[in-house]
């Protein structure tokens, strides 16, 4: 672990008090942590963000060949790039190379900005902010990104990253490095991935933590079993009242809830007996009509017997079969 606030202030000691401030205050190398803008250090100093600009570039020309002599640092920084198959995202290398410590990773920034070991590309719509050792390797990254992407649309749904892999062989460190870059792509609660827009990598609010909590179990659950299943601080009624209004759940039984996706069918028993039949297209047994319903309800049998002596909607045909008043020939 290195003396980091030692290293850039041996490379600062030199500069003129205005040069050194501005490249301080950009950076945020001064107590607060802080990095201002352009416009910000412009005001204090009364002059524009464009003469701030080029004191700052007029600084950083000169301590990027001072810099050198700190080659242990750099060399540093360059293994740990090469590592992650010459590309890291940003955040993540600040923090590595930092030593996981809050406040240093304003200092690893400034000298991966001094050196000209390391390019950086920015942060757009599809990507985070990166830096490299290998240019090479942001090729790797997008045909990695996009293959992924293309198994995960093909999926639709979550999978662990051995799915991914079409090598297993290939180093995972390497390969979430380059999938971490990726802002369509990420890992969820569960830790398993999947498109960065799916409820079940990220979660929003009480509606899509339950989705998780159900696919999970993958069964049906009482709503109180979810609340549970989402923290202790969860109050089950507010669980319950989202359950009710987002159409990717059915009340299945006595407050237990199944995902939609999963072939339950809401409504009244009546109304699934009557799409069961209808479904169908001809009459149906007594036996094949409690089989349809519960591969779709949480019921008891009597629940469904006591439906179909409703005959209001369903008829008995005098082979002992129950059709629909609306079937056609059912009448």
């Amino acid at each position: 672990m290195y003396d980091y606030p030692k290293v850039c202030s041996d490379l600062l000691e030199d500069l003129p008090g205005r040069t050194k401030d501005v490249i301080l205050r950009r950076f945020g190398l001064k107590e607060s942590g802080q990095q201002e803008t352009l416009e910000s250090i412009g005001e204090s100093y009364q002059i524009t963000r464009e003469r701030v600009r080029q004191i700052e570039k007029e600084g950083l020309k000169k301590l990027s060949k001072k810099v050198k002599k700190h080659g242990e640092v750099l060399y540093n920084f360059e293994e740990t790039i090469d590592d992650f198959g010459g590309l890291k995202r940003e955040d993540q290398l600040l923090y590595i190379l930092g030593g996981r410590k809050d406040g240093n990773e304003n200092y690893v920034l400034f000298l991966l900005s001094l050196s000209d070991f390391f390019d950086k590309n920015n942060e757009d719509n599809d990507f985070y902010s990166h830096w490299l050792t290998d240019k090479k390797s942001i090729d790797t990254a997008e045909n990695i990104i996009q293959n992924s992407y293309d198994k995960l649309k093909s999926k639709k749904k979550p999978v662990p990253l051995e799915d991914l892999k079409s090598s297993p062989d290939y180093p995972t460190h390497k390969f979430i490095s380059y999938l971490d870059i990726s802002k369509t792509i990420k890992q969820g609660p569960q830790g398993l991935y999947g498109l960065s827009d799916w409820p079940e990598i990220s979660p929003r609010g009480v509606k899509d933590m339950a989705y998780i909590s159900l696919k999970k179990a993958d069964k049906p659950l009482h709503f109180r079993k979810v609340a549970e299943s989402i923290g202790k601080d969860i109050n089950p009624q507010t669980v319950h009242n989202e359950l009710i209004k987002d159409d990717r759940f059915v009340l299945v039984g006595r407050g237990i809830y199944a995902l939609k996706e999963w072939g339950y069918e809401e409504g009244e028993v009546k109304d699934v007996i009557k799409r069961a039949i209808e479904r169908n297209g001809k009459p149906l047994s007594k036996e094949e009509i409690i089989d349809e319903v519960l591969d779709k309800r949480m019921v008891k049998k009597n629940t469904i017997i006591q439906n179909l002596s409703n005959k209001k909607y369903f008829k008995r045909t005098p082979d002992g079969y129950y059709t629909t008043r609306s079937l056609k020939g059912s009448s």
